[in-house]
């Protein structure tokens, strides 16, 4: 394919600036209805082709943005946990300090 470009960003806008459609091996020649050999059915037709070729990788794109947001929340969920378990090493420290202070001033 000439055109370079994805679905969701293409090159261009315009039909006719893209790579034109390639005819079948599989079929043979002629064997189309005259009346569905238009323009705009090749055009439709090679844009769908073109997007039914594209669809794994939108899926994939989908499955990475899916797969990146979940290890961000894993990420931000360790480091609330890690937070919260130094907050209370610290409020353990300043009882023991606080104890220690006291039990000084008692003596």
């Amino acid at each position: 394919m000439n055109a370079r470009g994805t679905i969701d960003r293409p090159q261009t806008h315009d039909p006719k600036k893209q790579a034109p459609m390639k005819p079948s091996t599989s079929e043979p020649a002629g064997s189309a209805i005259p009346d569905f050999t238009t323009t705009g059915a090749n055009d439709s037709r090679q844009n769908r082709t073109r997007e039914m070729q594209l669809i794994p990788e939108a899926l994939a794109r989908a499955h990475m943005h899916e797969r990146l947001h979940q290890a961000e929340q894993e990420r931000r969920a360790v480091r609330l946990a890690t937070a919260r378990r130094m907050q209370r090493r610290a409020e353990r420290a300043s009882m023991r300090a606080r104890r220690a202070l006291a039990m000084a001033v008692m003596q």
